[in-house]
């Protein structure tokens, strides 16, 4: 788990600073308020468009890849989200099963809530569950602090009683966030995880586009991401996922690469 102690980036640390200096300018002397003003945009500015990175670390810590010792270890982490999803995921897990393959789904609460006995299943069958939001909310990135709270303790809470286990990590919908995300991670234990590649498997429905996408980041230590849950589908209608997947498995088994949980990466 994580540190429960927060602590800020430089980036937010300078934030904080900046925000207090244009206090005590406007109080010695008002009539610096356009420069003030500028200033402040500016800086929010630049928090808006990290928020809209996902691979950014300038607002808190964030797996883009495994840690130095399971890349070491040729072990590479295959992340799938937005399920479970009660006609994909079952066929995901049934393949993942066939090649032996351990995943890591960033499941979202109230999917969780309608198919548990899905959710159990995963973590039956050795895969990890993590924290996708409660709602996935596509204004997600636009709460407070009490809003990221409550949506990220209600899927920690609906996971752990579904699952018995308590999510280790928070995966953002889209990935996108704002500086007040990191101390809420904090505060449940949960670290930020984004990607090393992805897909892109909810919007293009070529499978050759997603795979040449993700074979290009295969390589120990990656983070790859795939989708059950909103899956786009073949001009067949077979969602890509199922399509991707064994290419996937086999291109890395035959480059000695290994899949591993991200919490198992951490050991």
């Amino acid at each position: 788990m994580r540190n429960s102690r927060w602590h800020p980036t430089l980036l937010i640390r300078a934030s904080i600073v900046l925000h207090l200096l244009a206090v005590i300018v406007l109080t010695a002397d008002p009539g610096q308020w356009r420069w003030v003003l500028g200033a402040v945009l500016v800086n929010h500015a630049l928090l808006t468009l990290l928020g809209l990175w996902p691979r950014s670390h300038w607002l808190g810590p964030n797996w883009t890849r495994l840690p130095a010792g399971a890349a070491a270890r040729n072990e590479i982490a295959l992340t799938i989200d937005d399920g479970p999803d009660p006609i994909v995921t079952p066929q995901v897990l049934d393949m993942l099963d066939r090649y032996a393959t351990q995943a890591t789904f960033f499941c979202i609460g109230h999917k969780a809530a309608r198919y548990p006995d899905l959710c159990s299943e995963i973590v039956r069958r050795g895969h990890a569950v993590e924290n996708h939001s409660q709602h996935h909310h596509h204004h997600f990135a636009l709460l407070g602090p009490s809003g990221f709270r409550r949506e990220l303790q209600t899927a920690q809470d609906t996971l752990t009683r579904i699952t018995g286990q308590h999510p280790w990590f928070f995966r953002a919908p889209a990935g996108l966030r704002n500086p007040f995300l990191d101390p809420v991670l904090t505060r449940l234990g949960l670290r930020l995880a984004s990607w090393s590649v992805r897909g892109f498997d909810t919007r293009i429905g070529d499978v050759e586009r997603v795979k040449n996408r993700l074979l290009r980041g295969l390589r120990a230590g990656a983070i790859l991401l795939l989708h059950d849950g909103n899956a786009a589908r073949t001009r067949d209608g077979i969602p890509v996922i199922l399509e991707v997947l064994p290419t996937v498995m086999a291109s890395a088994a035959a480059a000695n690469l290994h899949f591993v949980t991200l919490r198992h990466a951490l050991s």
